[in-house]
């Protein structure tokens, strides 16, 4: 009777949202807000006094920041502290690694007869990838698909755990993938493998920018100019980019310091309204008003376990629920989760997107992005200091608990 009962909720809860809404831009009214607890309560099913406790354990987490929630298409929660503002565009480290794949999925529709095998296409040939790099340095690269790039599952070198047919385990000489030189051509493209493409599971950021790579070659442009001609200009994004100025790099950089390439595996820099645009694409399994802007059976995908990876619960660049690892959470909910604190939800069930904005000072930093800062800080956090890493724990996955446990189902 449970399971029956389970079905009948995954059934019947997109109809909250029957009534077809997508919001205009900020600049043209943006989303449709709740303001009383009571009306949020009676219209979204939401006790806003959890919503108030799962903030302030948000706080906790990271030194800049916000937590926001949509659900039935109403803006319900948006509070914010220290750098935290609608305005403001810090740099979203590996959330940016969703936004990647989502791109990939328009382009390999828009795509398809130069890739007509789609995410089971091999594509370590001179079609796809520069062709300096052959002869390949490891003939098993030649066995590389697209979906198994996206799902990380290529063998690429990434950093620890990884994991090899569901067992978690550790291996010496893990990859450096914790600076912006991963999602630099060079290094990406030269990236050794240390196991066959499809043995085995590790996170390595290398994998989305050769997709980002194999994208520009696609479509003849750099895979930023794609997103605003495909992906936030029919969704009515306000200002955003990328980190692209980093004139530390030794090399894939112009004289100015700028990165010559969109970096596949992140560091996009957007709004937190524009977040929740993006997950509600999702939601919504890639449709936007009357367009279909990504394939939904591509967006389906990204919310499960994908053959290309059986060996965790990692899809195309966003962890999923599938197991009930996360066992607050329902187990449709999907997620991308970046450094510095960020992650963006989706959970069809409950009809609900959530943005948890995070980020670090140096993430804010309008040096990285050369974007306009429109608001002003007020320094209260400039002392600030983590919360007890006990007490935290997993903050991604508790703060998704925390909302999930306000929504009355």
């Amino acid at each position: 009777m449970r399971a029956a009962l389970v079905c009948l909720c995954l059934t019947i809860a997109p109809a909250f949202g029957a009534d077809n809404y997508f919001p205009p831009p900020d600049a043209k009214g943006g989303w449709r807000t709740l303001k009383d607890s009571a009306v949020i309560q009676a219209k979204a099913g939401i006790d806003v006094q959890k919503l108030d406790n799962a903030f302030q354990y948000v706080q906790q987490s990271s030194q800049h920041g916000g937590l926001l929630v949509v659900r039935h298409g109403y803006l319900v929660y948006e509070k914010y502290f220290g750098r935290g503002n609608r305005e403001a565009l810090p740099e979203l480290a590996s959330c940016g690694k969703a936004f990647t794949s989502i791109a990939v999925g328009i382009a390999l529709q828009e795509k398809h007869d130069l890739i007509p095998d789609g995410l089971d296409q091999k594509v370590f040939t001179p079609k796809y990838l520069p062709p300096e790099i052959f002869p390949l340095d490891d003939p098993r690269k030649a066995d590389i698909t697209l979906g198994q790039l996206l799902s990380m599952s290529a063998g690429i070198r990434g950093i620890n755990p990884v994991y090899v047919k569901g067992q978690k385990q550790t291996w010496d000489k893990p990859a450096e993938d914790n600076g912006p030189w991963s999602t630099t051509d060079d290094f990406a493209l030269h990236q050794s493998l240390w196991c066959a493409p499809g043995d085995c599971y590790s996170y390595a950021t290398s994998s989305p920018h050769l997709a980002s790579i194999i994208l520009r070659r696609l479509t003849g442009m750099e895979m930023e100019d794609y997103m605003r001609l495909r992906l936030t200009g029919p969704l009515g994004f306000g200002t955003w980019g990328y980190a692209m100025y980093r004139p530390k790099l030794k090399s894939g950089i112009d004289a100015e310091g700028r990165m010559y390439h969109t970096p596949g595996g992140g560091s996009n820099a957007v709004r937190s309204t524009d977040v929740l645009r993006f997950a509600y694409l999702l939601l919504h399994e890639g449709k936007w008003g009357d367009r279909q802007i990504v394939p939904a059976d591509f967006v389906r995908l990204c919310g499960r376990m994908v053959k290309y990876n059986p060996h965790f619960t990692h899809s195309f660049n966003f962890n999923v629920n599938e197991d009930g690892h996360v066992a607050g959470a329902p187990r449709d909910a999907y997620w991308k989760a970046g450094s510095g604190g960020y992650s963006i939800y989706v959970i069809p069930s409950l009809d609900t997107v959530i943005y948890k904005m995070g980020g670090t000072e140096s993430q804010y930093d309008p040096k990285l992005t050369h974007l306009p800062v429109l608001y002003k800080y007020d320094g209260s956090r400039d002392n600030w200091k983590p919360g007890d890493p006990a007490v935290i724990g997993d903050s991604t996955a508790r703060t998704l608990e925390m909302v999930v446990a306000a929504i009355q189902k």
